[in-house]
């Protein structure tokens, strides 16, 4: 009989992902009409404009979100996992060994890279949005829009670190309230000009390109708005599985957005005027401050959303070696995906907080916000394209097929927001490009330096042949951390070299991230009899583990290899690099990567070593 918590039932999966996954896209009607309509390119509000952007919006969630993602890249999973990083793993292990193994990764690290700026964005913009309602209210509240955002955001960043398990039972229950206030409210309208609904027609959407191919194109770039989170969708995916978001997404989320954003068109159509916030003029007057504080709430669901997405993203990144260690707290003994990331959480702040205070407005930022998204989408459809072709083996008219029509949306959308870099684009594109420096700067460097260790490093049958009978053994055991799996550690010469002795229990602990989510305990140790008292043991764990260096040392007793905490030491290496003229990089990345060594969290408190049995060995290596 199946227990309560052997498997979470699927109502329960349901309500959670509805809270968790759909934050950003249900709380897009904010502002995408607004800013199709009234944002960096103003346009007539007649009825083929409004119904040639109704249309729009409508077929672009139909063909990107729900064909695209919920229908095609869900299926392109890594053992459960989703997101640009498990489809970069996906794609790499198909064009291993080919030429174009390099640009899948580059790829691959920019959508990471990119996803980094929308994090940045959509809490700026999500909460500042809503609370922009305020000026709806009553104008003589337009002065507090600003500290009242900053001070929700400020709030929201400062809780991170007790967890979200608490709040984040109330997340599905307020969503499922935003999308019934959101579809109450588009239909009420819908009902006074039922006529909205011949947008649905795509005729409607070709009559606005044919007339005015301009203008059409430009509203490309507000449109696209309406699609933010769709990565989420597909991101998530390990969290709550492919059954419970499709059904979430087709049954609740998407009618939901659709009555919203064809009510707006409606409004709009009999009210002009009502494009100031056509999301809140929706409301009656009675209803504006309950509709506000739902709002507020839906955009800080949708914030938390990006912020735990950024932390998980982050661990990926270390795991995978693009980023140097950083501090990881879990904050739920329960769920293995609640952390927090301190480094990250701080960062974000920062830049939220700047980002509220230049741009002022949600219109402002919405120039900055769709570059990312089209980018990332973009990335995605040439990563799926690997899968497509080679792991799903799709007839080559079929998959050729699909590729041509998502990279002709993905382009189309992509140089429409191109044209907003002078308003605000550059922001995403600057950061993205700054971080993606980063993690390829980072991924060169550890190369380097393992590539420098291995040239330098003596091997094992050499090292216990020349090991004289005469050098003292002491009781206990010890752990020497290695980076490779080959040759003996610096750490154990340079102790052999100072202190003249060995210890009775020699261990060559090598720490192994593989390109899947996670290992049981079959697959993760490796452990050989080197002789003589000395012995290999390689622990391996997926990107979505952490590297817990006593729990490898317990699953190696289980195979014979008894090692006592309380009489272990353990032997870190410590290097410091030295930028140096030698082939390479380039000085100022050496001299980035060398900044990036020191600013790293000490392999102790990453490893989750005990303190106290700690010895660190420095060195100095050249790249």
């Amino acid at each position: 009989m199946e227990t309560e918590n052997s498997h979470p039932a699927p109502l329960r999966l349901l309500v959670g992902a509805v809270g968790v996954v759909f934050g950003d896209i249900g709380t897009s009607p904010l502002y995408t009409m607004k800013e199709s309509f009234a944002g960096a390119h103003p346009m007539v509000l007649d009825p083929l404009h409004i119904y040639g952007v109704v249309s729009l919006i409508f077929w672009s969630v139909m063909l990107v979100v729900s064909f695209k993602y919920v229908t095609l890249m869900m299926r392109a999973d890594n053992k459960g996992e989703g997101g640009s990083l498990a489809l970069l793993t996906l794609a790499s292990k198909l064009t291993r060994q080919s030429r174009l193994t390099r640009l899948v990764a580059l790829l691959g690290i920019f959508a990471a890279a990119l996803f980094y700026g929308d994090s940045m964005i959509t809490p700026a913009i999500s909460v500042l949005s809503a609370v922009e309602g305020m000026q709806v209210v009553s104008p003589s509240f337009a002065g507090l829009i600003l500290p009242v955002t900053v001070a929700i955001l400020i709030g929201l960043f400062l809780i991170q670190k007790h967890g979200t398990a608490v709040v984040g039972r109330l997340f599905g229950p307020v969503m499922l309230v935003w999308f019934a206030t959101l579809a109450v409210l588009g239909l009420i309208s819908i009902l006074q000009h039922p006529m909205i609904l011949r947008a649905i027609s795509p005729s409607y959407a070709f009559a606005f390109f044919v007339h005015y191919p301009l203008a059409a194109f430009l509203a490309l770039g507000s449109v696209v708005l309406a699609l933010t989170g769709a990565e989420a969708l597909y991101a998530d995916m390990g969290h709550f599985g492919r059954p419970p978001i499709r059904r979430a997404w087709f049954f609740l989320v998407l009618p939901a957005l659709m009555l919203n954003y064809f009510g707006q068109g409606a409004l709009l159509t009999v009210n002009p005027a009502a494009i100031d916030n056509p999301f809140y003029r929706l409301a009656p007057d009675w209803a504006l401050w309950p509709l506000l504080g739902v709002a507020t709430m839906a955009t800080i669901i949708a914030s938390q959303a990006v912020i735990s997405g950024a932390f998980s993203v982050t661990r990926q990144a270390v795991q995978l070696g693009y980023m140097p260690r950083l501090k990881v707290l879990h904050t739920s003994e329960a769920e293995i995906g609640q952390i927090y990331v301190p480094f990250v959480n701080w960062s974000l702040l920062v830049a939220v907080v700047l980002l509220v205070l230049g741009f002022q407005s949600s219109t402002n930022l919405a120039a900055a916000y769709g570059v990312a998204v089209t980018g990332t989408m973009f990335i995605d459809t040439l990563l799926l394209s690997f899968v497509m072709f080679l792991a799903w083996k799709l007839p080559r008219w079929q998959a050729g097929g699909l590729l041509g029509l998502f990279l002709v949306v993905d382009l189309a959308f992509l140089s429409a927001n191109l044209t907003k870099i002078p308003d605000g684009g550059w922001f995403p594109l600057t950061a993205g490009l700054a971080i993606f420096v980063m993690l390829t700067t980072w991924k060169r460097g550890r190369q380097l330096v393992r590539s420098r260790q291995a040239r330098d490093a003596m091997p094992v049958e050499t090292f216990l042949h020349s090991l004289s009978e005469s050098i003292h053994r002491v009781p206990g055991a010890a752990v020497y951390m290695s980076g490779t799996a080959e040759g003996v550690p610096h750490a154990l010469l340079h102790n052999l070299k100072h202190n003249k002795v060995v210890h009775e229990t020699n261990i060559f602990l090598t720490m192994q991230i593989e390109e899947v989510p996670d290992l049981d305990n079959e697959e993760a140790l490796q452990v050989d009899d080197l002789g003589d008292g000395f012995y290999r043991v390689v622990y391996h764990y997926g990107f979505t583990q952490d590297p817990d260096v006593p729990r490898a040392l317990r699953l190696a007793g289980g195979r014979g290899l008894k090692c006592n905490m309380m009489q272990t030491s353990f032997f870190l290496g410590r290097e410091t690099v030295i930028p140096s003229a030698r082939p390479g990089m380039a000085m100022w990345r050496e001299m980035l990567f060398a900044w990036m060594t020191r600013s790293a969290t000490s392999a102790m408190d990453f490893f989750e070593i005990p303190a106290n049995r700690v010895v660190e060995m420095g060195s100095q290596i050249e790249i």
